[in-house]
């Protein structure tokens, strides 16, 4: 089975993340703006909820988190900075590759059954007009496609699965993310 992912699927995908990601800091520039002229004192929770953006992507993109210490800093004091990013394993990263190849699984697996059912036409074609051993051959190769498509099959559920995994670890992450900013909370309140 070829696993490898040709590298013009590889580039386009890494080009719409990095489109994703800067229009993402566009939206946390944007949710900054509108605090400022509201006068409403800026922190993650605030940024979060006017950016539409998740907690996680304001500590790991670096950008995002100049944009949100420098703002956080001049308008309370100095008091919140944004901690360092936590991903040292790479699981974000893991999960997009897996959604990446979930994703190409899934169109793999349409093409097959596509060229199954265009088989098993031909097959019911045929069969009136081709001597045996050329359906025999048919049957063989129909076999092997449906083997495919098994193999498929089972590789598309074992990425589920790790992305499945890759997103328990995210949520648990920000749990814990969640966790240690309350605790900061409670320690420069006391």
């Amino acid at each position: 089975m070829n696993s490898a992912i040709p590298a013009s699927r590889t580039a386009a995908a890494n080009h719409a993340r990095r489109a994703r990601t800067q229009a993402k800091i566009q939206q946390v520039r944007s949710a900054i703006s509108v605090l400022k002229r509201q006068g409403t004192m800026i922190t993650v929770t605030a940024l979060v909820r006017q950016a539409g953006v998740s907690r996680t992507f304001l500590y790991e993109n670096p950008e995002a988190r100049t944009l949100v210490t420098a703002n956080i800093n001049r308008d309370s004091g100095g008091n919140r900075a944004v901690p360092a990013p936590r991903d040292s394993d790479g699981s974000r990263d893991r999960a997009l590759n897996a959604e990446a190849a979930l994703k190409d699984a899934h169109g793999e697996i349409r093409t097959q059954r596509n060229r199954i059912a265009q088989l098993m036409g031909q097959i019911r074609d045929l069969e009136t007009h081709q001597p045996q051993d050329s359906a025999q051959r048919i049957a063989i190769e129909n076999t092997a496609l449906k083997d495919r498509l098994r193999q498929l099959a089972q590789d598309n559920r074992t990425l589920e699965d790790r992305l499945q995994a890759a997103r328990s670890n995210t949520r648990f992450l920000d749990r814990r993310v969640s966790q240690l900013e309350a605790q900061l909370l409670e320690r420069d309140q006391a």
